[in-house]
């Protein structure tokens, strides 16, 4: 009875603690990882992802985002690449759960361009009343080619929100 209770208690906290991060006016910054060895695409080697965000409450729940990037493989027949995107998140307030859509420009060498948009669904798991792990699935879809280039994957991020103005 005692470990029900607990585990009631600590839902209940987790919950409550994320009520106050989503609000208008606040900033965000974070980083992340993807592809982990767990992406899927035509590369059937090794490709990892690093990622830097930063994005804006335009109202509650609701964030703007800008993201740089690379993916590095470790096949030699596809080069690294670089990202360049923007995108948002809705957040839902009472578990961090959150669903995403962004829009990049990807560049790498012998000439790749491409543009891919894609889909993320995640949680925003907080540390402390600001620092977040924050877990995800992520699905980006190649324009270029869809069988070589479009990655489904998942993708392990920190991410700090920042105080309202």
């Amino acid at each position: 009875m005692k470990k029900k209770l607990f585990t009631i208690a600590l839902a209940l906290f987790t919950t409550l603690g994320a009520h106050a991060q989503f609000e208008k006016d606040k900033a965000y910054v974070g980083a992340s990882l993807s592809g982990i060895d767990l992406s899927y695409n035509g590369a059937k080697k090794l490709n990892l992802g690093v990622q830097a965000n930063a994005g804006y409450f335009l109202v509650d729940n609701w964030m703007l985002m800008g993201e740089l990037g690379c993916d590095i493989s470790s096949s030699d027949d596809v080069d690294s690449k670089f990202k360049l995107g923007v995108g948002g998140r809705y957040y839902m307030e009472q578990n961090g759960l959150f669903v995403g859509v962004n829009a990049k420009y990807v560049h790498g060498g012998k000439n790749y361009n491409d543009f891919v948009p894609g889909v993320e669904l995640g949680w925003a798991y907080f540390l402390n009343g600001n620092v977040t792990i924050e877990p995800s699935v992520y699905y980006d879809q190649s324009f270029k080619s869809h069988k070589d280039f479009s990655t489904i994957g998942l993708r392990l991020g920190i991410g700090i929100y920042l105080f309202k103005k």
